[in-house]
């Protein structure tokens, strides 16, 4: 038999269907539809999901790219913030993937808001992410559900190339150390602004994270974020300034920095995730 196939939604079919559901985008919910079949088609290469997968989508907005996403997996557990367009995915599914319908899981809440998801344990995370909500839904989500083993998000490009950096570079900062505790990060490509109704002012990123071993260390994760925090709080500021609060004192961060085996005369722009983690792990001897 066939594998069984959804109808994607062009640019004609996306307006189409918000006009009939009365959905004007929001800025509120950082709204921007993708209205083109090959880029949703390129995303779901990308993730490199398949069919023992199960996917949350978060934002999933009129169904674009979850038409892509259910031929290709077990699960998609779409949330979705919007009630009216929680309450339409289902039918758009059920009239263009009529086969695949059983596949989805909607549900209509905050992706910041929840602890537990319905349906079998996810493995993957893929989603067009409200540009204002990117960072703390990835780090939420692979702290909250350690079966999550990949994530593929399309973001604001300057957000992909902040989660992505590397030390030393001008782009790495808190968003890129906390999600390397988790990950390893890469970015996987970038996208046209010209792929979404409404146009945004800014082209997207999308970037890849494939979960690894987060790092040994004696220090709670909650400990080595503080220390991510504090040394990013000042970032033109040398790791003995910019650490003194969180460490209690200029010279106690510098006893903490040398305990760890770090130049306290660096920024904490040359750091990567294992060198926080000794710090934190430094501070409580």
């Amino acid at each position: 038999m066939p594998e069984p196939t959804a109808r994607l939604l062009g640019a004609s079919q996306v307006r189409e269907l918000a006009d009939r559901l009365g959905i004007r985008p929001t800025k509120q919910w950082g709204q921007n539809f993708v209205v083109d079949g090959n880029t949703v088609e390129r995303i779901v290469r990308v993730a490199g999901v398949g069919p023992n997968d199960v996917v949350v989508e978060v934002g999933p907005g009129l169904g674009s790219l979850t038409l892509a996403l259910l031929p290709a997996v077990r699960t998609v557990i779409a949330l979705e913030v919007d009630p009216v367009l929680a309450a339409a995915l289902p039918d758009t599914v059920g009239a263009r993937a009529t086969d695949l319908a059983e596949r989805l899981l909607v549900v209509h809440a905050d992706a910041l808001q929840v602890h537990t998801l319905p349906g079998p344990a996810p493995t993957a995370l893929v989603a067009n992410l409200p540009y204002n909500v990117s960072v703390p839904v990835v780090l939420r989500f692979l702290e909250l559900f350690p079966t999550i083993e990949r994530i593929l998000v399309m973001v604001q490009l300057e957000v992909a190339e902040r989660l992505a950096a590397r030390p030393g570079s001008k782009a790495y900062g808190v968003p890129s150390a906390k999600a390397a505790w988790y990950a390893d990060v890469r970015l996987a490509g970038t996208v046209s602004r010209s792929i979404f109704w409404p146009v945004p002012n800014v082209d997207s990123g999308l970037v890849a994270f494939e979960r690894r071993s987060t790092p040994e260390t004696t220090a709670s994760r909650a400990d080595v974020f503080a220390c991510v925090d504090a040394a990013f709080a000042q970032r033109r500021k040398t790791l003995r300034a910019a650490l003194a609060t969180w460490a209690g004192s200029p010279a106690e961060a510098e006893r903490v920095c040398r305990a760890a085996g770090i130049d306290p005369t660096l920024r904490g722009e040359r750091l990567d995730i294992h060198q926080f983690a000794a710090l934190a792990e430094a501070r409580g001897r």
